[in-house]
C-alpha cells in the first residue's frame, strides 16, 4: 500500500502559502544545501507527486526550466508520476502526468492510487487539496519544515475545525539556519 505524505514549508504561525516570499528552496546556502539533502532522502522514498492545478501549473512553469538545479527537484519531478487534481485541465503538458478529476471522485481516485503498487505519493503546496485529503482521512504522514518566522497572515496548512489527536512523532531535526523538520504519522 502506498502512502499519502504532505510535505510543507511552514512558518511558526502555521502559514504555508508562499505569497510573502519567505523561503527559497533553491538558495545556495549551508541551510539550503542541508535542506536539499534531506529533500533528496525523502524524494528517494517516493514515486508519486500529487498537486492541485494551480500548484501544478506553477511548478510546470518553473522546475523543468531549471538547467543547473543543485537541489535535485527537477530530476525528481521528471522521474516520478505526477498526479494533478483538476476539473478543467485537459493537456497537462508535462510527461508522466495523470489528471485526476476530483470532486466527488477525489476519494476513490486517491484510494485507487494508494491501493496500487509503489512508494510514497507526496503532496506539497496545494493547500485546498491538502485540506480535502486531511478531512477525508487520506493522509498518512505530515512532514513540516518549520521556518523561524512569524508572518501574521496567510493560508494555513490545517483546515479550520479539523482536529487530530495522538499524532506520532517519527522524526525531528534542526538545521543550521534554525529550520526544523518534524514528521508525524497520522
Amino acid at each position: 500500500m502506498r502512502r499519502i505524505v504532505i510535505t510543507q514549508n511552514i512558518t511558526l504561525d502555521g502559514v504555508v502559502d508562499a505569497e510573502q516570499s519567505w523561503f527559497d528552496v533553491t538558495a545556495d546556502t549551508e541551510q539550503g544545501r542541508e535542506l536539499a539533502a534531506v529533500t533528496a532522502e525523502h524524494a528517494a522514498a517516493s514515486d508519486g507527486f500529487l498537486v492541485g492545478r494551480t500548484t501544478f501549473e506553477a511548478m510546470r512553469g518553473f522546475w523543468p526550466r531549471q538547467l543547473d538545479d543543485r537541489t535535485g527537484v527537477t530530476d525528481h519531478l521528471n522521474r516520478v508520476r505526477k498526479y494533478v487534481v483538476s476539473t478543467t485541465l485537459d493537456d497537462p503538458g508535462w510527461d508522466g502526468t495523470t489528471v485526476l478529476r476530483g470532486g466527488d471522485a477525489l476519494e476513490p481516485e486517491i484510494r485507487a492510487l494508494t491501493d496500487g503498487d509503489g512508494t510514497d505519493i507526496v503532496l506539497t503546496g496545494s493547500i485546498t487539496l491538502g485540506h480535502s485529503l486531511l478531512r477525508a482521512g487520506l493522509v498518512h504522514e505530515v512532514r513540516l519544515f518549520t521556518y523561524p518566522i512569524v508572518l501574521g497572515r496567510g493560508r494555513r496548512l490545517f483546515p479550520d475545525g479539523w482536529r487530530a489527536e495522538n499524532l506520532s512523532l517519527i522524526e525531528q531535526r534542526t538545521f543550521s539556519g534554525g529550520v526544523t523538520l518534524t514528521r508525524y504519522a497520522l
